[in-house]
């Protein structure tokens, strides 16, 4: 029986290790999908207590911050919401935590949870119900005292070099201009261009976002499809400028209809009065504002990540409660990817195509997005077109084996740009660990099993590429 989580924890073979211990496990991290808050990094921000960093609480606005993949592992063992986003004391959030933790057998959470305790804090012992005021006790007074563990220290201590984190177009970016002022801040914290409230034209709240994306361009209204567009081009400019490397479109799916420009400025001019559009109108829309973004990223050499089949929110009750990101999201079956070929399609025919990175929530679109993306690469770079890494509910052993085998197959593994958290947590670093680790077992066992030669240099090659370089070179780091 092996030691549980040592050194050699999802290494499992001789090869492995040797390529995770000696090529992988101590270069630095490009973190280039995130949902951190930038204004805490510059802040510093020091926590109280493991349930805060962990299990959040709420915002002066009343939104929550935390994680709600432990929301949801709390929900399904039967915990009261009181314990899980309400006014509980953090002890009694972090035991409650601690109880459901120890049923989630073969769910990430349980390795990402004891991984965080083991690096920030040594904690050796798995957290349970019996553990868990012993390493509240522990961890709330490092975390209280250790100047290691603050916002900023956490990420020293992660070996962070590059962190993008998603803002929407008519964020002032205030505290990234105070990261890039703060000559003590050697880490990188650049914005990533997040559109999708300008996009999302048959979803309540439209037209209140038009209102505000028109004021952060200095003007009264925005009167017409065009209008959008060049305002949304204003502030991907000022996004640039700023050090932005990156976009991504949350999307439930990949829309294509091409539509003339009357079209599309007639589906503006009823939303806008809130009439209610057809599905041909929104997609319509939808497509001509994707692709003019693409246009402009491809211009200012911004990748594009899309991220889609998710159905957002299907807990009606709950979601009335808690509002949205707290857990109440599902994988959505995809129906669009012909849709998403014909996207990347008319980009590529007009030599618009960008830098694009494709994640999906369905695990049966691995194959096909990795099809999707070897239809359309280029002399530009390396996996110009990337098979994003496993997203969100497939972001498990099983998932980013899935993913890696998947890209394996039916493309080139070793231009893979990696790994990259999408958390809200400044302790899931460990996650890159967790997948390197993963990563390095894959790629040694096909050399233990002879699929591949043991050629030291095209193998450190790889594991250095997947783990750093490539996304060094990717997102121009």
């Amino acid at each position: 029986m092996k030691a549980f989580m040592d050194k050699d924890f999802m290494l499992k073979n001789e090869t492995a290790k040797h390529l995770f211990h000696d090529y992988s496990e101590n270069l630095p991290l490009i973190d280039y999908h995130c949902h951190i808050s930038p204004k805490e990094i510059f802040e510093d921000r020091r926590y109280n207590d493991i349930s805060e960093v962990w299990l959040g609480g709420k915002n002066p606005d009343g939104s929550y911050f935390g994680d709600h993949y432990k929301w949801r592992v709390m929900r399904s063992n039967g915990v009261d919401e009181n314990l899980i986003t309400g006014d509980a004391a953090p002890i009694e959030k972090f035991k409650a935590f601690a109880d459901a933790l120890t049923m989630a057998i073969g769910n990430p959470m349980y390795h990402w949870c004891n991984l965080e305790l083991k690096k920030y804090f040594g904690i050796e012992k798995p957290l349970t119900p019996d553990t868990a005021e012993e390493i509240f006790e522990k961890t709330r007074d490092m975390l209280q005292n250790d100047p290691d563990l603050t916002v900023r220290g956490i990420i020293r201590k992660s070996n962070v070099k590059y962190i993008g984190t998603t803002d929407d177009p008519v964020d002032t970016l205030e505290w990234h201009e105070k990261i890039l002022a703060d000559k003590s801040i050697e880490f990188m914290v650049c914005p990533s261009f997040r559109p999708d409230k300008a996009i999302n034209i048959g979803k309540a709240g439209f037209t209140d976002y038009i209102k505000a994306l028109a004021k952060s361009v200095g003007k009264d209204s925005l009167d017409s499809a065009d209008d959008v567009m060049d305002a949304l081009s204003q502030r991907l400019s000022f996004f640039k400028e700023h050090g932005c490397r990156a976009s991504d479109h949350g999307i439930d799916y990949v829309p294509f209809r091409e539509a003339s420009k009357d079209e599309v400025n007639a589906a503006f001019k009823k939303a806008m009065v809130g009439e209610t559009l057809t599905k041909d109108e929104i997609d319509g829309y939808q497509t001509a504002i994707i692709q003019h973004l693409a246009r402009e990223y491809k211009k200012n050499d911004v990748v594009m990540e899309i991220h889609y089949s998710c159905t957002r929110n299907v807990n009606e009750r709950m979601f009335k409660i808690e509002g949205p990101d707290t857990g109440f999201d599902i994988i959505r079956k995809s129906t669009c990817n012909d849709e998403l070929a014909c996207l990347l399609s008319s980009l590529e025919k007009e030599g618009n195509l960008p830098k694009t990175i494709l994640f999906s929530l369905d695990a049966s679109d691995f194959n096909i997005i990795t099809t999707i993306s070897g239809a359309f690469q280029s002399s530009e770079i390396p996996g110009k077109i990337q098979t994003g890494a496993a997203w969100w509910f497939l972001d498990t052993k099983d998932g980013m084996e899935a993913q890696m085998r998947s890209l394996g197959n039916l493309g080139l593994l070793g231009n893979f740009v990696g790994m990259l958290t999408d958390s809200r947590s400044f302790l899931s670093y460990t996650r890159h660990d967790y997948f390197r680790r993963i990563m390095c077992n894959i790629v040694g066992q096909f050399v233990e099993d002879g699929e591949y030669p043991n050629d030291e240099k095209a193998l450190k090659r790889i594991v250095e590429g997947i783990s750093y370089k490539n996304a060094e070179r990717y997102f121009g780091i």
